[in-house]
């Protein structure tokens, strides 16, 4: 596969992170550029050389436009896409747009936020949701032939060798809550590759009896007889089965809404599907943390410790547990 056709495979951004990239380029040049103004009015305007003053702040302005879109055309990159973990890049090459269409996508943009043009930042995100190619192209990415692409992809590390490849996402949710064990190792005990003493950690094929149990650092231990999807307010889309959804607080709100999926694969193991989360999930096993790619299943072992956002959970697996009622729902 070449280069271009790598780039070209990723998937679309997900709007929120398209949203807050947005959000953090502008403050950053915002708060430049006010910074310019104070002084030039406190040094220049207030000391009778208004039109120094005004040009002043119009160079600034000038530089710093003119610095980010050069380095937005190309890299494809911006402070706020660095911290989103996206880029900008040719919709049908995948490489970068080069300053001249980038300069003319960033002028459109700037259109849009003025109230006279009409069009408005909310008429660009419609035109990205209602793209009919599913890449969530807006009017002025179709008129420079730009996309922005989640860049998260490429850079994550693999899971191990004894992970199977990738696997189908399932949107279903099943879960039931326990009291934790009083047995229950501690999270940082795991980090630091020790085995749980009340679960033997075995590496050979599990059995399909085994019941998986899910710890987490709000105290609560979860027993997994199906799906479970978890976030800070996970929704399974209508028409899908689901028994529970399993909301976890985030003070910081690093936790997407509907962060992740875990399931039951072929012959009882322990599957984890990160569904696109803004910061993605980490991986810790034997001392050594992985981030974990979106949308591509991974099996989790005896004793793994997985951090969503501000969460953290451990895994354990209890051998030759009898399998739960089925009492599944379906969400409507």
């Amino acid at each position: 596969m070449t280069d271009a056709t790598t780039e070209r495979a990723r998937p679309p951004a997900e709007p929120d992170r398209r949203f807050y990239a947005f959000v953090v380029d502008r403050l950053m040049a915002w708060s430049v550029e006010a910074a310019a103004a104070y002084l030039a009015a406190r040094y220049l305007i207030a000391r009778d050389h208004p039109l120094v003053g005004v040009l002043a702040v119009a160079t600034v302005v000038v530089l710093v436009s003119g610095t980010l879109t050069v380095v937005l055309g190309r890299t494809g990159s911006s402070p706020g896409r660095a911290a989103a973990g996206l880029r900008l890049v040719d919709a049908r090459t995948g490489q970068p747009l080069g300053p001249g269409r980038a300069l003319r996508r960033q002028l459109l943009l700037a259109l849009a936020t003025l109230p006279t043009f009409g069009l408005g930042l909310a008429a660009l995100a419609w035109t990205a949701l209602t793209d009919p190619g599913g890449r969530r192209h807006g009017w002025h990415d179709r008129v420079v032939g730009s996309e922005v692409v989640d860049d998260r992809v490429l850079r994550v590390e693999e899971v191990a060798a004894d992970d199977p490849g990738p696997g189908q996402i399932v949107n279903l949710t099943a879960l039931r809550l326990v009291p934790a064990p009083a047995s229950a190792q501690a999270p940082d005990a795991v980090e630091r590759g020790a085995r749980p003493a009340a679960v033997p950690r075995r590496q050979s094929r599990p059995d399909p009896r085994d019941r998986w149990e899910l710890h987490f650092d709000t105290g609560e231990t979860l027993v997994v007889d199906g799906p479970v999807l978890l976030g800070r307010d996970p929704e399974a889309r209508p028409g899908e089965q689901a028994r529970h959804l399993l909301p976890l607080r985030s003070s910081d709100l690093s936790l997407s809404k509907t962060h992740a999926c875990l399931r039951l694969g072929g012959e009882g193991v322990l599957e984890l599907v990160d569904l696109g989360s803004t910061n993605g999930s980490i991986l810790l096993r034997r001392g050594a943390a992985r981030e974990l790619p979106a949308g591509r299943a991974t099996t989790l072992l005896d004793g793994d410790v997985v951090r969503f956002g501000d969460r953290e959970m451990r895994v354990s697996r209890r051998i030759g547990s009898d399998p739960l009622p089925d009492d599944s729902i379906t969400v409507r």
